[in-house]
């Protein structure tokens, strides 16, 4: 149930202005939508689209946007999408548009010739009411863009043009079948088909070329408009702002509050930004991905100030027009983030291991406690040291050895990885080491501080020469001599998908389940999903759900591309610019 303010009532009429708002946005978007069906709908349908183009060259108007045609079927859906995110620069082009069409036709209505048709009073009708609803829920249009998206956009036009006309050219020199023509003529046909679609032929009479030539030209162009309006949309990138200051206070928090989520220490990567509740007691680390603002795990820092924290980070999704997403969240975090207008999804489980109730005994374990046995005979040793304990030489033959063992070329992990190794500021990380018989380095693990009596691991590497089973050898020696550093509890991989695995093996599980277990166990061809588990399973850990946040099921698939991207499993081309090298060098200078 809701709370109002003492002494007032709903009635008052206080919401009423907001409410139209709302419902006037809505319709905008809707409008849209209705505009994009119906122009798909005229490019399908031969009959339709030919009598929409009639009236259009009759001089008799059809609604906004409406020619019948796919490209503009796509642009008004373009609209619909920018709008419906509330972008503040989509609603000022949507109303210059709308406003100059209506002023238009109202001063054409003004001839008895245009008025003797009933579609055009509809049509003054339906652009009026849009336009009125444009005016009306112009407050609710409050997403800003960001600041180099017109300098960027024009970048993209002028670059676009020149390169879509040179191919256009050359496509048209190769085609032509008439005489007399150069390069330059061709290449004049071709950038006046990119800018007007439809140029003059008469103009251009030493040219002749397929009929499939000029839709190949065509299509570039409205691609290539699509992406002007793509880039003079978007929404602001983000950038690393988890400067000194922040990160000491994320530190501060850390030590007092650090032991309720093992995800905790994660914050501190400086690939992210840091948004704090007013009183400055808890904040929510996370970084932009595709116009996501992902989060992961629960907030830091008091759980009473966490309302405070989500309401500020949930207001700078809404204010740049992000989608709102959090990764890991623990079943606490969950049930607030909740109560502020998310939905939850259970991901999978955190495998937890309690090191004073772990052991080797019993039938459950024999196969462990085999490949334990059997790594240890062959001579293998574990070392562990906090990091502030090994000397800098060591340490950089680590991180030779580590990037050496790291398998492929991307540095994966985002929610549940540090994303550096060796750095002086993590002094409190714990190093665990393992050598052969003869003492070469084959392995090692870091996991980072959970509170002051646990860890979470955060790298796992080996040499793909070593023994089998020596990471389960040493995650064992951890946690019998988990006393040596201080060490309570240990939070080892997360298993995705962990129950579906689980219940869908067991007698009884229904078709849907299996069908569930069937799919990820034919993609854990390519991904560690069924491993991860078996893995995790092997050491009777408990089992901590973690759950995805989100704010509308149709932002899933987005949302997944963007944790996909994050955790390193996908990677977006980049072409070099020195905005994206002065942010390397300012994240290697801390």
């Amino acid at each position: 149930m809701g709370s109002t303010t003492p002494g007032r009532t709903p009635q008052d009429g206080e919401g009423r202005p907001h409410v139209w708002g709302q419902r006037s946005a809505a319709y905008a978007v809707w409008y849209l939508r209705a505009v994009a069906f119906l122009n798909f709908l005229g490019a399908v349908w031969v009959s339709f689209g030919a009598d929409i183009r009639r009236h259009n060259i009759e001089d008799l108007f059809t609604p906004y946007l409406l020619t019948a045609g796919f490209t503009t079927g796509v642009f008004a859906l373009f609209f619909a999408v920018t709008m419906r995110r509330r972008k503040r620069a989509a609603w000022v082009l949507n109303l210059v548009l709308s406003g100059l069409f209506l002023l238009v036709l109202a001063l054409t209505m003004g001839f008895a010739e245009y008025r003797d048709h009933v579609q055009n009073w509809i049509t003054l009708g339906l652009t009026g009411s849009f336009v009125a609803a444009l005016l009306v829920g112009r407050r609710e249009f409050r997403a800003k863009g960001d600041r180099s998206n017109p300098k960027h956009a024009i970048l993209t036009a002028v670059g676009g043009l020149i390169v879509g006309s040179l191919i256009s050219a050359l496509l048209v020199t190769a085609t032509n079948s008439e005489h007399g023509s150069d390069f330059g003529a061709s290449f004049r046909y071709a950038i006046m088909r990119m800018i007007a679609l439809d140029p003059n032929d008469d103009n251009y009479a030493n040219i002749s070329t397929p009929g499939w030539v000029d839709v190949v030209i065509n299509v570039m162009s409205a691609l290539l408009f699509l992406l002007v309006l793509y880039v003079a949309f978007r929404s602001p990138r983000g950038r690393a702002l988890l400067g000194p200051q922040d990160e000491a206070k994320l530190r501060g928090l850390l030590d007092r509050y650090g032991d309720r989520d093992s995800l905790g220490y994660f914050a501190l990567r400086r690939d992210k930004s840091v948004i704090w509740s007013p009183s400055e007691k808890s904040a929510i680390a996370y970084r932009v991905v595709g116009e996501v603002s992902l989060a992961s795990g629960d907030p830091i820092g008091d759980p009473e100030a966490w309302p405070g924290a989500i309401d500020a980070w949930l207001a700078e999704a809404r204010e740049h027009a992000w989608v709102p997403a959090v990764m890991g969240a623990s079943e606490e975090a969950g049930v607030i983030y909740a109560r502020h207008g998310l939905d939850a999804l259970e991901i999978g489980d955190e495998a937890i291991v309690e090191t004073a109730e772990f052991t080797l005994d019993g039938r459950a374990m024999r196969t462990v406690r085999q490949a334990y046995n059997r790594v240890k005979r062959t001579g293998y040793t574990v070392r562990m040291r906090r990091h502030d304990d090994i000397p800098a030489d060591e340490m950089d033959a680590m991180l030779e050895r580590a990037d050496a063992w790291r398998d492929g070329e991307t540095e994966r992990g985002f929610s549940m990885a540090l994303g550096r190794l060796g750095d002086p500021a993590d002094g409190r990380c714990v190093m665990v080491e393992c050598h052969d018989g003869e003492g070469v380095p084959r392995a090692l693990l870091s996991f980072v501080p959970w509170g002051p009596q646990g860890l979470s691991l955060d790298l796992m590497r080996r040499d793909r020469d070593s023994e089998n089973g020596l990471i389960e050898f040493m995650v064992i020696e951890l946690i019998q001599r988990a006393d040596e550093v201080g060490v309570r509890q240990i939070s080892l991989n997360f298993a995705m998908f962990r129950s579906v695995f689980e219940r869908g093996s067991k007698l009884g599980a229904g078709p849907v389940l299996r069908f569930w277990r069937s799919l990820l166990t034919f993609f854990s061809r390519w991904w560690q999903i069924e491993s991860l588990y078996r893995a995790n399973a092997k050491y009777r850990p408990i089992w901590e759900p973690r759950y995805l946040l989100f704010g509308k099921s149709s932002e899933l698939p987005r949302i997944g591309i963007a944790s996909a991207r994050a955790e390193g499993f996908l990677e977006a081309p980049r072409l070099p610019s020195p905005l994206r090298r002065r942010d390397r060098e300012r994240t290697a200078a801390r």
